[in-house]
Formats: C-alpha cells, sequence, structure tokens
C-alpha cells in the first residue's frame, strides 16, 4: 500500500505539492480539516476510485488490479409459494408477492446508487420465475424498466409430483447457474426475499475490486450477515471495505457474488447441488469456500426475510423495520 502523505497549511509549496500528485496519481490528506485536495474530497464521501484504486483512512492506498466492468443481477422469484421447505410465516406476516416486490425495489434502488459510483458499470437484471402470475411479473419488469435497467424474463416450469416446491425450486437454481455462464463479469445470486440497503450494490463491488486485487484471485461476496455464522467459534479474517468491515466466512445460502470465472471453475459442483438432495443444501457450496474465499458484511447489507426464530434469517443490529418501510 502506498502511504498517505499528511499536510496542514494551503501554501504555494502546497499547491505545487497537489499537482504533482494528480500527475503522478498519488493522494494528500489534510489532517486539519481531513480533506483530500487532490481530489477535491473530504473523508465523507467515496474516496475510492471505482477500478483504479481503494483508498483507506489510515491505511493507505490499494491499486485495483481486478476492475469489475458489469453486474448480472439474477433474481430466482415465486410470487406464490411462502416458504419451500416448511408451514412457518415470513416475518411481517404478509403475502409472498410483497417480499418479492420490496427485494426487487431494494435492488432496483442500490443499482441506480451503484451506477452513480461506478459510472462505467454495465448491470442488468434476470428474472428466473416459477409460477408466479402474468400481473406480478409485469409489475416486476414494468419496476426494472422505470430504474432504467435491461431485464430478461425466464421462466421455469412448474415440476409436477409428491415434492413439486423443492424439485421446481432446483431447477429454477439450475437455471440459474447455467444462465450465468452467459454473463461477462460478475454476478449476483439473489433469492426473492433478500431486502437491501441503498448502498449494498456499492459496497460489494468495492470490497469485490479491492479484495480480489490484495489476493490476485476471483471471490465470493455475501450482503448479508446470518446469523447462524455466530452460532460457532470458526476464526474470521476481518478487512476493512470502503464503509464497512468484511470477515471470511465458511458457509451461505444461495444469495452470493461472485464472477463468470468462478462459476466455471466450480460449474459441476454447482450444478450438482442443484441436482442431488444434501444436507445442509449448501454443501458443495460450502466445499467450495474451502478452496475460495468468501466474505460475509458487518453490518449486513440486506436482511434475509425468514421467520424471526430462523438462525438463517434476521441479520444482527439492524433496523429490520426501517429497511421494510423503505421498500415498500
Amino acid at each position: 500500500m502506498k502511504e498517505i502523505k499528511s499536510i496542514k497549511k494551503t501554501s504555494l509549496i502546497k499547491k505545487v505539492l497537489i499537482k504533482i500528485c494528480r500527475i503522478f496519481g498519488y493522494e494528500l490528506i489534510d489532517q486539519s480539516t481531513l480533506e483530500f485536495p487532490v481530489s477535491k474530497k473530504n473523508y465523507q464521501d467515496f474516496i475510492s476510485i471505482p477500478g483504479k484504486k481503494s483508498i483507506s483512512l489510515g491505511l493507505g492506498e490499494t491499486l485495483i488490479t481486478r476492475k469489475v466492468n458489469s453486474l448480472d443481477i439474477i433474481v430466482k422469484t415465486c410470487t406464490s409459494v411462502q416458504l419451500v421447505s416448511q408451514n412457518k410465516k415470513r416475518i411481517f406476516e404478509k403475502d409472498k408477492s410483497e417480499y418479492t416486490f420490496r427485494t426487487i425495489n431494494s435492488l432496483t434502488k442500490s443499482a441506480k446508487d451503484l451506477r452513480k459510483k461506478f459510472r462505467e458499470i454495465k448491470v442488468k437484471f434476470t428474472i428466473i420465475d416459477v409460477n408466479s402470475s402474468s400481473s406480478d411479473i409485469n409489475k416486476i419488469l414494468s419496476k426494472i424498466s422505470e430504474a432504467g435497467f435491461e431485464s430478461l424474463h425466464i421462466p421455469v416450469e412448474n415440476i409436477e409430483g409428491s415434492k413439486s416446491n423443492m424439485s421446481t425450486t432446483r431447477a429454477s437454481i439450475r437455471q440459474s447457474f447455467y444462465h450465468s455462464r452467459k454473463c461477462t463479469d460478475l454476478i449476483y445470486f439473489v433469492e426473492d426475499d433478500y431486502i437491501h440497503k441503498t448502498e449494498a450494490l456499492t459496497e460489494m463491488l468495492f470490497a469485490y475490486e479491492k479484495f480480489s486485487s490484495i489476493f490476485q484471485n476471483e471471490i465470493f461476496i455475501l450482503s448479508s450477515d446470518y446469523p447462524y455464522l455466530y452460532k460457532n467459534m470458526n476464526n474470521s479474517s476481518i478487512l476493512i471495505g470502503e464503509n464497512i468491515h468484511w470477515r471470511t466466512v465458511k458457509e451461505s445460502l444461495l444469495t452470493f457474488m461472485t464472477s463468470r470465472k468462478m462459476v466455471e471453475k466450480h460449474f459441476e459442483k454447482l450444478i450438482d447441488m442443484t441436482t442431488k438432495e444434501y444436507d445442509p443444501f449448501e454443501k458443495n457450496l460450502h466445499k467450495i469456500y474451502e478452496e475460495e474465499k468468501c466474505f460475509s458484511p458487518i453490518p449486513s447489507m440486506s436482511i434475509h426475510c425468514t421467520n424471526v426464530n430462523s438462525v438463517f434469517g434476521l441479520s444482527p443490529n439492524i433496523n429490520l423495520k426501517k429497511l421494510w418501510d423503505e421498500n415498500s
């Protein structure tokens, strides 16, 4: 990392130094005001430059060697089934469609915020849907279009049988992995019961560029800080993101971000997870995390709207009701 130098007064020498730093791509900090005179920002602004460098006050610069060019958001939707494998009600006890709509609303808001920070990035939505009504699908696609993003709708036929819900869910997940091979760079696989903070995608991409540059490898990133991760005493490494901390984890559910390269590398394990019964369902994904680095945010960037007693659901230290109400 390069050291961020500190100066006190505006002077001729300072002005010359600022010009030199601009030429050579260095940053300065005025510790009396906490301003960054080279980029004309202060410590409360986004001081990192997407695709070029990550800057953390007190730590300095990390040069970005892994620039993100595009993001495909693949959302698996089903507005007709509450919980696939159980009969419990979700937090707030609303119809399933309400969780789907709020998920989409939160993602479009977050994607618009992302586009303000990562101005060159291309963002596309893909909706892989099971058994939602045409009116619900139209509502989802209209919301994405109104936000200014391209979208694709891929319907998955309902599979009949005694375990039709789970079988169809597996087919939907399988379709998402197959479709991801057509994507070009980063892919965010999302279930339709995750409500995101507006800054979620921005924080995730800043972290992806920084961490993959540090480790010189593709990674996995989660949006949710799952409560079950605090049920054990596994060691974690803590890293600094743009505005939050991230920790290494070895488990997750099926909402995660990674690259097409990583999907291709572990494609057989991912598809195998959708064709055989494992306990837990995500067992193969956890095996991948033994080989690759996966990061979870602290605090959470999204909430998983399951039953209030589920250890796989509500992230700690988050204003759940506020986030729910903001995405109505």
